[in-house]
Formats: structure tokens, sequence, C-alpha cells
């Protein structure tokens, strides 16, 4: 059920592409933190009147700990312009029977510029592209490509399984400057391109993108339920099918972690046991470290039956993820905190580049 709640914006605190962060105090006179979508809503400014979901902030979620803008009643947004130049132009409904359903134009659609390369696109000619669990890689595996081809043109292709809007993430809107662009696939939106699959968003990274490597994973705030199967990171391993289905080089990046909690995300999580030991039925290279503890190489021994563990050197990689654009952080804990973790993510982006020649 959603949890609905009206309530007056006092403030705006900050923005960022596609977002903006609000003061609201809600009817009972709780002042709570919201999120706004423009795109979707229109822009608030102080005073107006909005309608609330907040299910999330109720339920205390980290990365959804918003109050979420469903609407501003007494100021709705105009139609987008009706002359087939707007991204919300096209037939492509994403959210799907959800209130607040969106119309994107597809990158592969006809209205779209791109009709006619997308429409000749069947290969991704070799293409690296590295898949990973958690959006808090991207930025790592950004690091360990820079790292070496710091020219390289990089697409990420975001998936739906965290997020939906690519707007609700702060780490894209900090790489926009050091990305080729991002594609939003399934029943995520907001990208600089929309597809409706991951195979379709692929395509459109090599061939409308232009790119030299593509880093595939979900949007920020996944789902997970703690059992072998329960986790939206599964999909991670019917990409690497994609990916090697379309002609591309499938790359996993594994999630290890030495500062993880939970028994079963530290070393090597289940979630990347499950994803590249059960559900892909393809040969990946699954880069790691080139100096691992030994009780970490023994547990990656069930992947090698599948796929290539390839150990990479780290050197200069901790510098790299140093220098990052953006703040590196995962559960909470940024970089000292686990280095492992980015280091893993920043040697599979390392691999990748190498592929190019």
């Amino acid at each position: 059920m959603v949890r609905w709640r009206s309530g007056t914006v006092q403030a705006t605190r900050r923005t960022w592409h596609g977002a903006a962060e609000l003061d609201v105090t809600v009817d009972d006179g709780e002042k709570v933190r919201a999120l706004a979508y423009p795109h979707l809503v229109g822009t608030p400014e102080p005073g107006d009147r909005v309608l609330l979901n907040v299910g999330a902030l109720v339920m205390g979620l980290g990365t959804g700990g918003y109050a979420l803008v469903v609407a501003l009643p007494d100021r709705l947004p105009a139609d987008p312009p009706d002359d087939g130049t707007s991204r919300d132009a096209g037939h492509l409904v994403k959210a799907r029977y959800t209130p607040l359903q969106t119309i994107r134009l597809g990158v592969d659609e006809e209205a779209s510029p791109h009709r006619t390369v997308m429409a000749a696109a069947e290969s991704l000619d070799g293409m690296p592209v590295v898949t990973a669990d958690l959006h808090s890689a991207l930025p790592a595996i950004l690091a360990g490509i820079r790292a070496d081809r710091p020219e390289t043109r990089v697409a990420y292709v975001m998936t739906d399984g965290g997020a939906l809007p690519a707007w609700f993430s702060r780490t894209l809107d900090g790489l926009r400057d050091h990305l080729a662009g991002t594609i939003t696939t399934g029943q995520a939106f907001g990208g600089d391109l929309e597809a409706s699959t991951v195979h379709t968003g692929l395509l459109a990274a090599r061939h409308v993108l232009a790119a030299d490597v593509t880093v595939v994973a979900q949007g920020p705030g996944n789902l997970g339920t703690g059992t072998t199967w329960g986790f939206s990171g599964v999909a991670l391993g019917e990409a690497v099918n994609a990916i090697a289905t379309l002609g591309g080089r499938p790359v996993g990046s594994l999630r290890l972690s030495e500062g993880d909690g939970r028994a079963r995300h530290l070393g090597v999580s289940h979630h990347s046991l499950t994803a590249y030991g059960k559900v892909a039925l393809v040969t990946a290279d699954l880069p790691v470290p080139d100096k691992l503890d030994p009780a970490l190489e023994e547990a990656l021994m069930p992947l090698a039956q599948r796929h290539r563990l390839v150990r990479v050197p780290a050197d200069g990689l901790d510098e790299a993820l140093r220098a990052s654009p953006v703040p590196l952080s995962t559960m909470g804990r940024g970089l000292d905190g686990d280095h492992l973790y980015f280091l893993a993510a920043a040697v599979a982006g390392r691999h990748a580049v190498s592929l190019l020649g």
C-alpha cells in the first residue's frame, strides 16, 4: 500500500540533473526531506502544495529514505510539445500501468533519429562489457578504465533492478562529463537514451554512443532478501548471456568485500557466486586483483569451472580510485572502509580496457 501525505514545500535543499531535494512540512507539522523529479511532476517551489508517498521514508530505507513527490495538484506541469521533438513524444511506456507511468522516446522506435542505425545493428563487434552487481561499482570501474586509457568512450547501461529513474543517482550526475552517455533499459527511465531491453541498450551503446567499453549495472537501491535467488542482481547472469549473444566480450566485476558485516557478502558475495556461477550460461572473464588472500582465492574456485579468472595487477589503482570525480561509497562504506570492494571493480575496468588492444 502507498502511505500518502500532503504537505507544503518550505525550501529547495539542492538540485542535480533531473532531481530536486526539498524541505516539506506535512499537514501534521512534521518536517520531512522530499525528492521530486521535475520531468515527471514539474518543478516545486516554496509554498507549493505537494502530494507525497512516504513509504520508503517510514521504512527507513537508506537509498530510498525520501518522501517522494507524486504531484503538485494546484500547479500541474504543461503537456510536452506535440511536435515530435520531446523525449516524452515516443511510444515507450515505462513504469507501465502505475500511476506515474511515463512515455519516452525509444532509441529504436520509428520517430527516433537513431532508428536507421538501430534497425541495422546486430552485433557489439567484440566490445568489452563490464557487468556489476551494485550501482556503487560504476565509478570504481570507470576509474580502472581511465587509469590506463583516459580517452576511452564509456557508456552506462542501467537496468531496472534498483531505482527506476536515472535522475535519482547523484553518482550519474557527477559522472555526466566522464561518460559517453547513459541508457536506461526495461522499466528504468531518464537516461540520455531509452531502450526497452538490455539487448537494445547494449546495441545503442555501441552503435549510437560509439562506446569502446560499456558498463551494465542496476540503479541505486538494489533489492535483496538474504536468500540464494532473491536479489535483483541475479539479472547480472542474464546480462552476461545477452552480451555474448550479441557478440560482445563479457567481463564480470566481482563483488568482493573485506568490510561487509554480513557473512553472505564477506569475501566473495553470494550474489556473485549465484549470478555468475548459476545464471550465466556462457563464459566471462572475471578479473581479480593479483594479490588475494588464499582463503578468498579458494572461495572463488567454483566460478573457475565456467569462467576465466584473470589476475590483474592493481598498481596505480588506489591513486585512480582516490581521484574519482564522485565520492566512492557502498552500503555506507567509503574506499578505506572496504578497499577490496572498490579495487575489485577497478581491476574489472582495467581488464576490460586491456581487451581493446
